[in-house]
């Protein structure tokens, strides 16, 4: 197997990048990596080259760089090249840490869309109560959608969670503003409908609140709404954290306590870790495309790695055009 990674994505690029690699073809059987890059800066960190190449370039797409122009005109940056060697076969899959519309544009524009899927869809695992995870989609790929897009999106989350996370029979609930039948607006009605009717072990209405307790193996919705509520759920937790620091710091007697509990919050911590579940996956792409965090560490490039071999080993991408072309023709 054979990934395709953007060496220059993210806050910590090359570097965590670079380690992510290394970590991963020594670990994972038959693998073989090709980093996009500035060769000299990836060299400072490759310790030990076997089974990572690098295909050099000086060229990069910023976090301030407009998605759709950037990857139009730089054709060859690091996240640009890395799109083309999936659409040119060199690749199976590929990972980037970089700017999010840009991987979206090079994804659509590059890699191209899989026949039978209206709208791609940007997917995070995110922590829950059960320590199982949820996935969510979309998160921002497209803000606006149709009924039959959520459909879509439900058939490719329920497939890439049974067989990438191995969820049996993965719960799929559709986000809405309360859990009664025939609640929200006209989108999630019909979504609600459509949903019923497909080979889906739907199970309803899923509230906001409900997302991290575990209600749903799978919670889809547009792409406005998830950002919304991805951002609420990243931006309270960023809360929380802080508020606890500053309370177990307040004083010796909190500061004491905090070395009594010292074990079990960084159990805490790792439960609630983005780096453990690798990436968000951009599903309904020809192949697969994973988008990191913009901060993530080397823990978290091994395990989008991890995914991204987990897709290709079990044909995500087949099963879902599949099942969509099944769907479509009992219409």
């Amino acid at each position: 197997m054979k990934l395709a990674i953007d060496a220059m994505g993210g806050d910590h690029a090359p570097k965590a990048n670079v380690l992510g690699a290394m970590d991963a073809v020594s670990k994972i059987k038959n693998l073989s990596i090709t980093l996009i890059g500035d060769e000299v800066k990836i060299k400072e960190h490759l310790s030990d080259p076997t089974n990572i190449d690098i295909i050099h370039t000086n060229e990069t797409i910023t976090s301030e760089d407009e998605p759709v122009r950037a990857v139009r005109r730089k054709k060859n940056a690091s996240m640009v090249l890395m799109a083309k060697e999936v659409k040119e076969g060199r690749a199976d899959a590929c990972i980037s840490a970089g700017n999010t519309g840009a991987l979206m544009s090079a994804g659509l524009f590059v890699v191209g869309r899989m026949q039978g899927i209206d709208r791609p869809a940007l997917s995070p695992t995110l922590p829950t109560k059960d320590g199982k995870g949820v996935l969510l989609l979309d998160v921002g790929a497209n803000v606006d959608a149709k009924a039959e897009h959520l459909l879509q999106y439900a058939v490719m989350g329920s497939i890439y969670s049974e067989k990438v996370r191995q969820v049996k029979k993965p719960r799929i609930g559709l986000l809405n503003v309360g859990t009664e039948d025939g609640k929200g607006n006209k989108l999630a009605q019909k979504a609600f409908a459509l949903m019923q009717e497909a080979p889906l072990n739907f199970i309803g209405n899923v509230e906001a609140r409900d997302i991290l307790h575990g209600a749903a193996d799978v919670v889809v919705t547009d792409g406005f709404s998830g950002n919304v509520a991805l951002k609420t759920i990243e931006g309270t937790a960023e809360l929380m954290f802080s508020m606890l620091k500053k309370t177990l710091t307040s004083s010796l007697k909190t500061k004491l306590g905090a070395g009594l509990i010292k074990s079990d919050l960084k159990d805490l911590q790792a439960n609630l870790d983005y780096s453990e579940y690798g990436g968000a996956g951009l599903f309904g792409l020809a192949a697969p495309v994973i988008k990191a965090h913009g901060s993530s560490n080397s823990r978290a490039i091994y395990n989008a790695i991890v995914q991204a071999c987990y897709m290709v080993d079990y044909q995500v991408i087949n099963t879902i055009k599949e099942t969509v072309e099944s769907i479509q023709s009992e219409e």
